[in-house]
């Protein structure tokens, strides 16, 4: 493996994506954000089906710093129940995995 991952995550919107990732990447518990582009979800929420549109991001982050960020976009984030996930990666350029785990170093 690689001792990074990615951590994927909706948002209510662009703002807030932007916002979000900005405070993480300074903190240094992401070492990058890529902000996509709004996406159409569908899901179930308090006994409704629900439409939306969201904004989705990933980070990129070293795996000991996984949880931290996740706790960090709840913290955040304007939702009650955010989607927030752990994407391993098991291949990676291995200049832009140890760049990715300089950055989002522990700060044990």
């Amino acid at each position: 493996m690689t001792g990074i991952v990615s951590v994927y995550a909706t948002f209510a919107n662009a703002d807030e994506a932007r916002i979000i990732a900005r405070k993480v990447v300074d903190e240094r518990l992401a070492a990058c954000a890529n902000i996509l582009g709004p996406c159409q979800s569908i899901y179930h929420w308090q006994d409704k089906v629900e439409e939306a549109e969201e904004v989705a991001a990933l980070f990129k982050t070293a795996e000991d710093q996984a949880e931290a960020l996740i706790a960090r976009i709840a913290e955040l984030h304007s939702y009650d129940v955010p989607a927030i996930t752990v994407w391993p990666i098991a291949a990676a350029h291995p200049p832009y995995a140890e760049w990715v785990r300089d950055v989002a170093k522990s700060k044990r």
